[in-house]
């Protein structure tokens, strides 16, 4: 479970996060959506340790991110936008690599990749060298990354991003299976099918603030439209920034 509690973050002039507060609970899909520039990437990077905040906190599992940045993250998976990978490395050993930077032992490493390449199906591309692979293939790499120590929690950010409809359809796949296993996600979206389609609850964010949060379906109740696209119109108040 990830807690965020009154978070601030200035970055030269612009307030990035204004009192930002919100959890994400296990078993579920949380997406965190918001027009360019309300804050979304801040956010997750602050989660994950990546940003200090100037003020309020992030608990991962009760976790102070701040405090015990290491326990943290090894309960924490980050699946980057954009796909960046070592491209001299095999999957293989991108794997082996990620896993012992998130803490395992040297004896579980070979286990826990074994494993991460059986769940996400990657025996092909296994022992190739990650240069030249497809989107597909680097988004499944990039997922494996995040997953190989088996964190309880995964922070995507626009993870469907430059995906063609199979690779999109395949990561929907992932991530619910991931979710029927009880793992706690996040991840940012500007694509309102996306989140419609993935999201137990939605976090909307302007200026560095959550102005409305609830189920997809209760967004669209509570601002009477029929669409989530419409709904997070109506609670912005402009379509400025807004990508289809």
């Amino acid at each position: 479970m990830i807690n965020v509690e009154g978070l601030t973050k200035r970055i030269g002039e612009i307030q990035a996060l204004n009192g930002l507060s919100f959890s994400a609970a296990d078993g579920q899909i949380t997406g965190i959506l918001g027009p360019n520039g309300a804050g979304k990437t801040t956010c997750l990077r602050t989660m994950f340790g990546l940003l200090k905040q100037d003020e309020g906190k992030a608990y991962v599992d009760g976790i102070d991110v701040h405090h015990d940045p290491i326990a943290a993250k090894q309960r924490l998976g980050l699946f980057p936008d954009p796909f960046s990978l070592y491209e001299h490395l095999t999957t293989r050993e991108y794997l082996e690599f990620n896993a012992q930077l998130s803490g395992l032992r040297p004896a579980d490493v070979k286990a826990a990749v074994d494993w991460v390449i059986a769940e996400l199906d990657m025996d092909s591309i296994a022992d190739r060298k990650t240069k030249g692979f497809s989107q597909g293939q680097r988004m499944k790499v990039a997922l494996g990354q995040a997953i190989v120590h088996r964190p309880q929690n995964i922070i995507l950010d626009e993870p469907t991003r430059g995906l063609d409809v199979m690779s999109t359809r395949v990561l929907r796949q992932l991530l619910n299976n991931l979710k029927r296993q009880g793992h706690c996600i996040v991840f940012s979206s500007h694509v309102m099918q996306e989140v419609s389609a993935l999201c137990d609850h939605v976090v909307v964010m302007t200026e560095g603030k959550v102005v409305a949060s609830g189920s997809p379906a209760s967004l669209c109740a509570s601002t009477r439209k029929e669409t989530l696209e419409e709904a997070f119109i109506s609670i912005i108040g402009t379509d400025e920034g807004i990508a289809a």
